[in-house]
């Protein structure tokens, strides 16, 4: 797993709307970089509508969050529309990036962890949980 002090891999991946994302766009800002087994299932529910209640705070400070799951992008779309998410939603398909983070999981998804990266891309801290909240908390404790 990409530990604390690296530089986050760069990548490149579609959103939910299809437009490619490459981390390194988002060089000069902090990012809430968190990962999710599947979209629309409770937990994965519950953390994505916290990132986007906070959202405002988070845009406020400067912080980009974007969320990533090996879900296609059309699964993504749907996801970002029933509950109203305005942040980037990465459709990890091919598993790639999953895999070079390391949070690939047995099953064939992504584990929740969450990397909250400086604005030059380092890994500031990991948040390596099953619980959403505690995802939640720690990229406000150290972000907003």
């Amino acid at each position: 797993m990409v530990a604390v002090g690296e530089v986050a891999p760069e990548f490149e991946a579609p959103d939910q709307d299809g437009t490619l994302l490459k981390l390194s766009s988002l060089r000069g800002s902090p990012v809430v970089l968190y990962f999710y087994p599947k979209a629309d299932t409770p937990g994965c529910t519950m953390e994505s509508k916290g990132f986007q209640q906070q959202l405002g705070a988070y845009v406020a400070k400067g912080v980009r969050v974007v969320g990533v799951s090996t879900d296609p992008a059309s699964d993504q779309k749907a996801f970002a529309a029933r509950y109203g998410l305005k942040f980037p939603l990465l459709s990890d398909q091919p598993k790639q990036i999953s895999q070079r983070y390391g949070v690939l999981g047995p099953r064939g998804t992504a584990r929740r962890v969450t990397f909250l990266l400086d604005g030059e891309g380092r890994v500031l801290e990991v948040v390596d949980s099953s619980s959403p909240d505690l995802h939640l908390e720690r990229a406000k404790a150290r972000f907003l």
